[in-house]
């Protein structure tokens, strides 16, 4: 009976699920597509899944697909390099997709607003990252370096979060700062950084960022006013998108670092010949080598110190993210994790970001809201970077092992070997053996010793409102609010036996912080208005930005253990917290005016009024004002049906900005710095404190930049071949810089002032090529180029023509500078002797010419040499695509860019004298021995031989990569790529590397030659 009634419903059920199959199969319909590209190609491996389901299907090589679906069903269309579609099931269905490329031509952002690039009067250049062409990318410099013309980066060494220096057009000041402002997602970033991040921009995870806009002349700048000088990089992050199935993709990447090269330096055994040749073996420099052992036997070992502090560093990037759209809710949320492993030991950087954007739109997409937060925390070990680690290696004797067995060595130096000295504290009848403050550290005990480490946290947050009012919508009203706030705490212990150089002590533990916030809000309101032949574009505005920053720093030492006078006790005045605040505000009001008139003739005014807190009240609102004219001579009736001509653009524009970083927060009114480092009495003041005035100035007002342009965008044969000429003129008025002032005229010999000028020339050219788009290959070639020449046009008035103001540390410990600022030539140009030469070529050493024929050597004698900025630089990009096979590969070269070489400078004396000094070795390198250069004077420090050429051309990156449609038979689409980056670079210069942005090269950390396995998935 139980089996009887079991059966039936099993039967009822059986009939049941036949119903509703045969309903679901009528309902049903085959699909038969195609996709192709905007030229016709077929577009292969596009992914077409139903949306809602799991059912997905994938193009052929003539991209065409078959799946099922329900009629009228979602499909979504998805390739690598292509904006996704949605399109409705139906028996046969056409898919046209658009490259991600041609979308961003289509629409550029701008300064407060977008406009269609055809539009662009202003020198405006929009690139969208290159998913398949590039190196390692840890921080956002890494996706634009070589790729943008006008754009330099130069990253400042090869340490894993040691930032990079941007310069757009050439650098726009002296001594203020010469970086160009960033702007994420409609907010001006504040230039305090975060404690403990070398590179600003490593709060952005790269694998968030979906296009760089780079504003270049003022016509395009000066909306941002008083912060646009070195022109502005906008990054717009990505984005949900509308209509989209929600998807998960993850990209992530493996790569193994090692150094490239290093000085050549003396080996053991020949620097043991070395010391017994120069000095003998009955000799206290040969007595000096090595090591003793506790019976008093001289020993001698064969170290390669650069072996002892590198490693070959392995490295991991992870990223995943979510998107898609719940109806009128476009979201996207990422998480990221970077673990960037140093070549030099104890160097490591680490970050975990997350992003959050949700963008719905409203009321008939009238109300459009946009909200992104992102946070970051990073920590980095700063030991490898911050101990002097790559120096001391190479001025290390290398005939001492990294540890000896030695009482005194283990006793005093946890085993290190270490050039010491006795010391005897207060008639104390313990002798102590301290590290000789004069010689080089054992590289080593450096990096093993010393705890040097930073904990970093960034969240940055704005809410975007754009609204189309109803019934008027020619009007509409946007407003920006957002907050970013940053901890950073750095923390730096000295273990007892670390080798410092204050003799006084063993052990050392500090600290220090700071805590930074950013406020910021801007509404406009703008009215575009479309008549017959004219088309208004007017918006007008208001921003209020505050930025504050507040440190803390402290610290603790001690006397050694060993002494039994002091143990432990702390031999600095205790300190507990200092505490430092600053901040300033800007207050600005913006409008712009765009006037088309037959969509052919484009004009363009900007007006920017700016009131900065930095400012005496009488000194602080400056007027920015821009216009530009664009020609879009394709519209003409002349070229209008030329087919072969796809655009044809002329741009002129003008325009002024300012310049306010750099200068302090107060450096217009009174201020007072209280004394630190044992500066404590007891005389009746808060803690014992003492304050000093500092200098001030209330006359200082901004530094202003004019920049003149001329620009012509070509695009033809259907933007095959597309390129673009720019000539700019740029020059800056009362520049912010140091100067010297009578005695007792202030508080300080030098003070903050506007005076001098500058200018920039230059010429730029971008191009992109496609000579080959056909079904089953594709090439594309992009090119661009920079020529920029700058010149001082005056200093300070009435010092004459050979007043100079110099800088740059020369080698040697001399004191003296090889660089200088002098009207007539280019900014920090080497300012140096001229060398003489004997008839073989060889240089005569401590021989210059007299150039001013006085009849000695004198500082007349000295001339401009050369300059560390390039009068070139280029770019080059090449892309194959076969299939799903593509190669790429990313070239850079800098032409007219010199060096002084520190490091063969500092090391070129092998005289007795130089060699062992202060009961101290220090190795040579072998160039320098074979060059044999005795008893330097000083002036041979600041010779012109040390100036090196140091022009390059370098292969940045190789990469081959595999998409595929499907994986294992599953419905995931992707991509495997290798990559090989700093492949090779071809110079002259005698260095380890010729990129060095300040033009003075000493111990660097050397860039390594980084080779990365990566996979990109999409489920």
């Amino acid at each position: 009976m139980k089996q009887v009634n079991f059966r039936i419903p099993l039967r009822i059920l059986a009939a049941l699920m036949g119903i509703f199959l045969s309903i679901g199969a009528s309902a049903q319909i085959t699909v038969q597509g195609h996709v192709k590209d905007a030229t016709g190609e077929p577009v292969i491996g596009a992914t077409i899944r139903v949306v809602g389901t799991s059912t997905a299907a994938a193009t052929d090589f003539d991209g065409n697909f078959v799946l099922t679906a329900n009629n009228g069903a979602q499909l979504q269309v998805t390739s690598i390099g292509y904006q996704p579609q949605t399109v409705s099931a139906a028996p046969s269905v056409v898919v046209v997709l658009k490259e991600d490329s041609e979308l961003l031509e289509e629409v550029v952002v701008i300064g407060y607003g977008q406009v269609k690039k055809n539009d662009a009067t202003g020198s405006v250049l929009s690139l969208k990252p290159d998913e398949m062409n590039h190196g390692l990318q840890t921080s956002a410099n890494d996706m634009i370096s070589g790729k943008i013309a006008g754009v330099n980066v130069t990253s400042n060494s090869g340490n894993p979060a040691g930032g990079a220096t941007i310069r757009i057009r050439g650098g726009s000041s002296l001594n203020a700062s010469n970086d160009p402002l960033i702007v994420i997602d409609g907010m001006a970033m504040d230039t305090y950084g975060a404690k403990g991040l070398g590179d600003p921009l490593s709060m952005v995870n790269p694998n968030d960022i979906e296009s760089f806009t780079v504003l270049k002349d003022a016509s395009a700048t000066a909306i941002y006013g008083s912060r646009a000088s070195n022109g502005v990089i906008i990054i717009t992050t990505k984005k949900g998108k509308a209509g989209v199935a929600p998807h998960v993709s993850y990209n992530g990447n493996v790569s193994i670092a090692t150094r490239k090269s290093t000085p050549d330096m003396l080996d053991g055994p020949a620097y043991v010949n070395f010391i017994k040749n120069l000095y003998g073996e009955d000799s206290d420099a040969y007595r000096a080598l090595g090591w003793y052992d506790n019976n008093g036997q001289q020993h001698f070992a064969n170290t390669n110190w650069y072996d002892e502090i590198f490693r070959t560093a392995v490295s991991t990037d992870h990223n995943i993210t979510i998107a898609g759209s719940s109806k009128h809710m476009p979201y996207r949320f990422s998480l990221g994790y970077t673990n960037n492993q140093g070549i030099v030991k104890e160097s490591n950087f680490k970050r975990y970001t997350a992003s959050v954007n949700l963008s719905p739109s409203l009321f008939q997409d009238h109300l459009k809201l946009n909200l992104n937060g992102k946070a970051m925390l990073a920590t980095n070990n700063w030991t490898g970077n911050n101990s002097g680690a790559v120096g001391q290696a190479r001025n290390f004797d290398p005939t001492k092992p990294v540890t000896a067995d030695n009482d005194v060595f283990n006793n005093y130096f946890g085993g290190y070997t270490q050039w010491y000295q006795g010391a005897n504290f207060d008639g104390q009848e313990d002798w102590l053996y301290t590290v000789n403050r004069n010689a080089t550290k054992n590289p080593v005990s450096s990096l093993n010793l010393i705890y040097d480490r930073s904990t970093s946290t960034k969240y940055v947050g704005n809410f975007e409102a754009d609204y189309r009012i109803h019934g008027f919508e020619d009007l509409r009203l946007h407003v920006n609010g957002g907050a970013t706030y940053s901890h950073g705490k750095q923390l730096t212990t000295n273990d007892r036996y670390y080798p410092s150089d204050a003799y006084y002590y063993y052990g050392y533990e500090g600290w220090s912080k700071e805590d930074n916030y950013a406020l910021s809000l801007s509404a406009y309101a703008q009215y575009l208005k479309e008549l017959k032949n004219h088309t208004i574009d007017v918006m007008a505005g208001y921003e209020y930005q505050r930025f504050h920053q507040s440190t803390d720093w402290g610290r603790n030492v001690v006397w050694p253990a060993t002494n039994s006078l002091y143990a432990g006790q702390p031999y600095d005045a205790p300190t507990t917290e200092t505490r430092y605040k600053t901040g300033n505000v800007i207050v600005s009001f913006f409008g712009r005016l765009n006037y088309s008139f037959l969509d052919r003739y484009l004009l363009t005014f900007t007006l920017r009024d700016d009131g900065s807190s930095r400012f005496h009240k009488d000194h602080r609102w400056g007027l920015f004002p821009s216009a530009a004219f664009a020609w879009k001579i394709k519209e003409e009736s002349f070229l209008k049906n030329v087919q072969a001509v796809n655009d044809l653009k002329l741009r002129l524009s003008y325009g002024v900005t300012g310049q306010q970083e750099g200068i302090g927060d107060y450096t217009y009114i009174p201020t007072y710095t209280p004394s630190r480092n044992h500066a404590f009495y007891n005389i009746g003041l808060i803690n014992g404190l003492l304050y000093r005035p500092d200098a001030y100035n209330p006359d200082l007002t901004w530094e202003k930049t004019t920049t003149y342009n001329a620009g012509i965008d070509v695009a033809l044969w259907n933007n095959r071949w597309t390129f673009s000429v720019d000539y700019y003129y740029r020059k800056t008025t009362d520049l912010l810089n140091d100067v010297y002032t009578p005695a007792g005229t202030n508080f300080s010999n030098k003070v903050k002032s506007n005076v001098g000028s500058l200018h920039n020339t230059g010429v730029e050219f971008a191009t992109t090529v496609r000579p080959i788009v056909k079904k089953d290959f594709n090439w594309e070639i992009s090119y661009n180029m920079t020529y920029n020449k700058n010149r001082i046009d005056e200093l300070i008035s009435g010092e004459g023509p050979n007043y100079v103001i110099e800088h740059g540390g020369a080698a040697g410990g001399v004191g003296g500078n090889v660089q200088g600022h002098h009207v007539g030539n280019s900014v920090s140009a080497f300012y140096v002797y001229q060398q003489v030469y004997d008839a073989n070529g060889r240089i005569v050493p401590n021989t210059y010419v007299d150039r001013n024929n006085n009849g000695i050597i004198d500082s007349g004698d000295r001339y401009f040499y050369y300059k560390p900025a390039p009068d070139v630089t280029m770019g080059l990009s090449n892309k194959f695509m076969y299939k799903n096979w593509d190669l790429g590969f990313s070239m850079r070269a800098s032409l007219g860019n010199y060096v002084y070489n520190s490091v063969e400078a500092g090391s070129a004396n092998v005289g007795r004298g130089s060699v062992y000094v202060n009961s101290f070795l220090s190795n040579r390198p072998v160039s320098a021995v074979e060059r044999g250069m005795t008893t330097l004077l000083t002036e041979q420090f600041v010779s012109d031989y040390w100036i090196e050429n140091a022009s390059f051309l370098k292969l940045d990156n190789i990469t081959l990569g595999y998409s595929f449609p499907r994986l294992f038979g599953y419905d995931i689409s992707g991509r495997i790529y290798a990559t090989v980056q700093n492949v090779w670079t071809w110079t002259k210069y005698s260095g380890i590397d010729p990129e060095v942005s300040s033009g003075i090269d000493g111990d660097i950390y050397p860039r390594p030659i980084t080779t990365v396995l990566g996979l990109s998935l999409n489920f």
